[in-house]
């Protein structure tokens, strides 16, 4: 099964911090807009909560 993925809501309209998201039973994925054939960081469910809730936290710096 393919992934549906859609753009952040944090990326701004044509600025170069746009990335894109799919979820599926196993977890998620992550790519960059403008460069798709770059590819994706898949992640675990429990990688993908866990590194939802530290970015919440403010402990991941995204800079």
């Amino acid at each position: 099964m393919a992934r549906e993925w859609r753009k952040s809501t944090r990326s701004s309209a044509g600025g170069p911090e746009c990335v894109e998201i799919a979820f599926d039973p196993s977890g998620a994925g992550v790519r960059d807009s403008k460069n798709r054939s770059a590819g994706e960081l898949d992640f675990g469910v429990e990688q993908w909560c866990r590194f939802v809730g530290t970015a919440k936290n403010g402990v991941v710096d995204a800079r």
